[in-house]
């Protein structure tokens, strides 16, 4: 991203797009683990959470809230693949 500026271009945009997609399937992917203690409409609630802060997300114009939520995205990750829930 481009340093210096406090709102993302369509290019800062454009960079992120892939990195956001693979994290969102990602999470998703994570929440049908087994090692999650959760039930079939817990899985489902907790999946539309995630589409819910995704499509939020989407809106967002400035750099470092992209990337706070990008870092925020992969934190909650990372405890998902450790088999507890964020």
């Amino acid at each position: 991203m481009t340093r210096g500026l406090i709102w993302a271009t369509a290019e800062d945009l454009a960079k992120n797009r892939g990195k956001v997609l693979s994290l969102y399937r990602q999470i998703l992917r994570s929440l049908n683990s087994p090692a999650l203690p959760l039930n079939l409409a817990s899985r489902l609630q907790k999946k539309a959470e995630v589409r819910a802060m995704f499509m939020l997300g989407s809106e967002e114009q400035s750099i470092h809230n992209i990337q706070d939520l990008i870092d925020a995205a992969e934190y909650s990750l990372s405890i998902l693949k450790k088999g507890e829930l964020p």
